[in-house]
């Protein structure tokens, strides 16, 4: 299948080939039983929902601060994927040819209950697989489960399950490529309309709300922040990432940081503007942030590693003067069915080491600069990149604020 670089539309229709679904999922079932192996792994046993999604295609209902809890995956290392589900998608399930079985599970919360799915469901099904006295990944698990295991299943080793799937999903296959563009094209949508409907006398809750409507209007399943952040004036100093009842005034800077996920891949894209004209401080601080964002951005070449694309976007700040300012946080990060995901670009936290890019990888970069004091000077601007054999290519194309550039 020929893949385009742009979104085709959403829509399945008879006049072109579009999305190779089911390609797409047979490649991501190989992709993690491949890394399973590779991790002498017997089998996985997965909760966390981007995983799920990747194994399944189980697209679920998400209750707030539960979405690693209520539905599972358990994969060995030949054959389809068993569903582990919620009681209210099991029926939907029937409409999923591609599964080997679901299973009704509880919220996996309550010990009592998650005591009867190890003993009534999971030992009988690793039994069944051959899976019961091997070494079996988890990605999340609670206390309970992990003691309950150990209970029912003594002759089981429990191993992380998490980093064979952040390996299978960290170059992106050209399926998976098709369906990211059409989520840039609706999350380009998105932060348009956030732009065009910031202004003076508004709130940022109603910028937020204009753009969720525009989110849903165009069929995305959700933003890439569950928070949307819409972020103004001495709310970018320091800032504050979600949308709240703040008017926005003449010279405030906001900025936009909603994004959209569309059949299970997120498009992260944030742009900052301003209301009215701009000083000349907000000018030098944007125009750091620009030349840093690009700077880095042209750094992402294989061969080279994640330290290379942070450096790059250190030093074209540093000619302003304002690297001290840079976000306390990552500069950029990996995504794809994980809304944030390994590998991360300018991680200084205990652990971060350098991750060498290769072609198929994609990553949001994100510089962030703000300063302390200064009534609300805070500017980040967010692309979606994609590292191919030659060039980066920037699948993002929303305008940058000219009004904001020196």
């Amino acid at each position: 299948m020929t893949t385009r670089p742009y979104g085709v539309g959403s829509f399945s229709v008879d006049w072109e080939q579009r999305y190779d679904f089911d390609r797409l999922r047979t490649e991501r079932v190989r992709r993690a039983q491949e890394a399973m192996a590779e991790e002498e792994l017997d089998g996985l046993l997965l909760w966390k929902s981007e995983n799920v999604r990747y194994v399944t295609s189980l697209r679920c209902q998400i209750i707030a601060g539960k979405s690693s809890i209520l539905n599972g995956v358990l994969l060995a290392r030949e054959g389809p994927p068993v569903l582990l589900a919620s009681g209210g998608e099991v029926d939907r399930a029937r409409y999923m040819p591609w599964l080997g079985a679901v299973h009704a599970v509880p919220v996996m919360e309550q010990r009592e209950l998650v005591e009867g799915f190890v003993r009534a469901t999971l030992r009988p099904l690793l039994a069944e697989h051959g899976i019961a006295g091997g070494r079996l990944g988890i990605d999340q698990a609670s206390i309970a489960l992990l003691e309950l295991l150990g209970q029912h299943l003594p002759g089981l080793r429990i191993a992380d399950g998490d980093r064979p799937m952040q390996l299978a999903r960290m170059v992106k296959t050209p399926e998976e490529l098709m369906l990211v563009e059409e989520a840039c094209a609706i999350g380009d949508s998105v932060t348009q309309r956030a732009l065009d409907e910031t202004r003076a006398g508004r709130r940022e809750c109603e910028v937020a709300g204009d753009a969720m409507q525009t989110l849903y209007y165009l069929g995305g399943e959700m933003p890439h922040v569950v928070t949307p952040f819409v972020a103004s004036g001495e709310h970018m100093a320091p800032p504050h990432r979600f949308a709240t009842d703040k008017i926005l005034r003449n010279q405030d800077l906001c900025f936009i940081d909603i994004g959209a996920m569309w059949n299970g891949y997120f498009a992260d894209i944030g742009r900052c503007t301003v209301v009215g004209r701009p000083t000349d401080r907000q000018r030098q601080v944007y125009q750091a942030v620009y030349e840093g964002l690009h700077a880095g951005i042209d750094a992402l070449r294989p061969g080279n590693t994640t330290e290379h694309v942070a450096a790059a976007v250190r030093r074209a700040v540093a000619g302003y003067g304002l690297e001290e300012h840079l976000f306390s946080l990552f500069i950029g990060h990996g995504i794809g069915v994980g809304a944030n995901e390994p590998p991360y670009i300018g991680e200084t936290l205990p652990g971060a080491r350098p991750a060498e890019l290769r072609a198929g990888m994609l990553f949001a970069v994100e510089p962030l600069v703000w300063v302390e004091d200064s009534g609300g000077v805070g500017v980040r601007i967010e692309d979606m990149v994609l590292v191919t054999e030659g060039a980066p290519r920037v699948l993002s194309r929303v305008e940058y604020e000219e009004a904001l550039l020196a």
